[in-house]
């Protein structure tokens, strides 16, 4: 049984920890990579920013024109990523914008994910990302550690590994809040309860 979803940093993280790096125009290199993932009050409406994801813009830049709470598809392999704004909630948003940074460290330690660009080493940018969660609806979180998450149909038949968001907890720094399992934002004090749709 399901019972807790849980982004790690290190080597063997979660599934859905990925490393990918592409070209982002001119000579700039863009990399996303995965980080730590993790709300005593109201669950937010489907397109609001949980109070934890209320990030800063520390400076640098992405060739992407993005703002803290927009959404991004974010895809491609470790050799060639792929990043592109998307309507926050849409089948082709699977991360939500929550910082802006110029070096990755910048970046609260328990986002899902962050896209960097580079020249020559030297990080120029970073967008720091949650999985887009939208309250009732279905995201498949795949195991597989070249896969992203991508929205789906809680009724797709031919989706694994989906799960409904049940509830957003603000306040929280652990599982409790939730009945079967979820994705814990301890540093920024959130909860993504989920429900298992199909393993």
């Amino acid at each position: 049984m399901w019972t807790l979803l849980k982004r790690s940093a290190g080597a063997g993280a979660m599934a859905a920890t990925t490393m990918l790096a592409a070209a982002c125009g001119g000579s700039a290199d863009g990399a996303a990579t995965a980080a730590d993932a993790a709300s005593e009050s109201s669950s937010p409406s489907t397109s609001e920013l949980a109070a934890g994801q209320e990030g800063s813009d520390r400076g640098g830049s992405v060739d992407l024109d993005v703002e803290i709470g927009d959404c991004v598809r974010l895809g491609g392999t470790m050799d060639d990523a792929t990043i592109a704004e998307a309507a926050c909630g849409s089948v082709e948003s699977n991360y939500k914008v929550v910082a802006k940074a110029k070096e990755t460290e910048q970046c609260p330690s328990d986002v899902d994910q962050w896209y960097s660009e580079s020249i020559l080493g030297n990080e120029l940018g970073v967008l720091c990302l949650d999985v887009d969660w939208v309250l009732g609806e279905c995201m498949s979180v795949p195991e597989s550690d070249n896969d992203e998450p991508q929205r789906v149909d809680c009724g797709d038949q031919d989706a694994s590994d989906v799960y409904r968001v049940a509830e957003i907890v603000e306040g929280a720094t652990g599982i409790e809040p939730c009945s079967e399992g979820g994705f814990i934002y301890d540093e920024r004090r959130f909860t993504v309860c989920l429900e298992t749709v199909r393993a």
